[in-house]
């Protein structure tokens, strides 16, 4: 389980299902109470609730703060 406050804007994220286009890489683009997340993949864009984020994301592919 990763916590909310580990993840920040930009960032890759590797969820625990697959979204139905077959890629498990998310990218973030809205924390706070929900997150803003769009699929690596195919661009569809979810927001998700900070509790249900927190038990689907598995781990930080990629930071955001490592770029720069």
């Amino acid at each position: 389980m990763l916590s909310g406050k580990d993840v920040n804007v930009g960032d890759i994220v590797k969820m625990k299902k697959a979204h139905p286009c077959g890629s498990d890489e998310w990218e973030i683009t809205r924390t706070g109470m929900d997150f803003g997340m769009k699929c690596c993949g195919c661009g569809h864009f979810v927001m998700l609730a900070r509790t249900k984020f927190e038990k689907a994301a598995k781990a930080v592919v990629k930071s955001a703060e490592a770029e720069k």
